[in-house]
């Protein structure tokens, strides 16, 4: 599996643990790291394990367009897991 498919992967998981505790818990939206920084921070930790793992070797750092689409893939999933259940969530 590349590093790029275990991004995304990574980060739909994430997009969905973020949508389902916004689902679940509505408060937590109140915390005082926004949920939008979630899936920010979430990029940030991979990108920190990649870097750890592999240094600046070809092939273990993403792309920028790589990191584009796993944040659009973790937003949209935080979005659409509480706007399909209902529940009224301010994401910024």
């Amino acid at each position: 599996m590349t590093m790029q498919r275990l991004f995304y992967a990574y980060m739909a998981l994430a997009g969905i643990a973020a949508g389902a505790v916004l689902a679940a818990v509505p408060q937590a939206q109140d915390f005082f790291i926004k949920p939008y920084f979630w899936v920010l921070i979430a990029v940030g930790l991979f990108d920190v394990g990649a870097y750890l793992r592999g240094g600046n070797a070809p092939g273990a750092m993403l792309s920028m367009n790589a990191r584009v689409i796993g944040f659009l893939i973790g937003g949209l999933l935080m979005v659409a897991i509480p706007t399909l259940t209902g529940v009224e969530v301010r994401f910024f």
